[in-house]
């Protein structure tokens, strides 16, 4: 089987590289440009896969609110030439997908199945939700899977994660101030990788979830970091309301994932668990 692995210098493409071994034919962005149909159709029959994993993703949250237009490019229409192509060709897409899909209910507090109305609350969620419809309604042989507060370790770099922002920042304070009041669950691109080779062992198509298990805060997750990594810095937990970014972001957006667990029989371990095997790993740094 050959799988092309779009966006495979990134933190979950190098971890599917990993994952896949010698199936996969990883494609960076100057090997194919989503946005382009022709791009995509030359890179694709080049190397004639019968799968196609799309990784790629305008995954700037805050500056999206400004660049809507840019957003909509590489997170809607470009997973929807990727979708076209693959329905032209037989083959199969995995897309991944966000949390972010939701956000409307804020008195939410129990984790969002696939079959929960979404309701973004950002240009960046409202691009992502409107890619995930348009491989579903175009590609039969799609999985589309929704994920959350992905880190992980990039070939490329400049790639830059919660977990390596924390750590860079610890350097040169000996106090942060993190959001308190958005509910999510970490997860290890090395985790979702598996997953995802999972899922690609069924014929199963369809949407997923697919986090590591628990839930937790961002604020909550910097002091694990710090804890893990012997660091003694204080962190002090804030509001959104204070932080004040661009973009707003759910205060709820815990995946369920057991329709994954139900098709692969694959659990994902828990957030900390897979935080502490990152830090432990070598090669990571700040």
């Amino acid at each position: 089987m050959k799988i092309a692995v779009i966006g495979a210098h990134g933190q979950l493409g190098s971890d599917l590289m990993r994952s896949l071994g010698d199936d996969a034919i990883g494609l960076t962005h100057a090997q194919i440009e989503i946005t382009d149909p022709v791009s995509v159709a030359s890179a694709l029959d080049a190397i004639a896969p019968d799968t196609v994993i799309n990784t790629a993703a305008y995954n700037l949250v805050d500056k999206a609110e400004q660049e809507p237009d840019r957003a909509f490019a590489i997170n809607a229409f470009g997973p929807l030439h990727l979708a076209r192509h693959c329905a032209e060709r037989n083959l199969t897409l995995v897309h991944v997908s966000t949390d972010y899909v939701f956000g409307q209910d804020g008195a939410r507090t129990t984790p969002y199945t696939e079959a929960d109305f979404p309701g973004p609350v950002s240009v960046y969620g409202t691009s992502k939700l409107a890619g995930e419809h348009l491989v579903r309604a175009t590609c039969r042989q799609h999985f589309v899977v929704r994920t959350c507060g992905l880190y992980g370790r990039p070939t490329s770099v400049g790639k830059g994660n919660f977990v390596r922002t924390m750590l860079r920042l610890a350097q040169d304070r000996d106090e942060l101030a993190v959001i308190n009041d958005q509910h999510c669950t970490p997860t290890s691109t090395a985790d979702l990788a598996s997953a995802i080779v999972s899922l690609l062992q069924t014929d199963q198509y369809g949407l997923y979830h697919a986090t590591n298990s628990g839930s937790t805060t961002w604020c909550q997750f910097a002091r694990a970091i710090f804890d893990l990594s012997g660091i003694d810095i204080n962190v002090t937990p804030i509001t959104s309301a204070r932080f004040d970014a661009p973009a707003h972001r759910p205060a709820y957006s815990v995946l369920d994932s057991t329709r994954l667990i139900a098709i692969t029989g694959l659990s994902l371990r828990p957030w900390r668990d897979a935080l502490a095997a990152y830090l432990s790993s070598a090669g990571e740094s700040s």
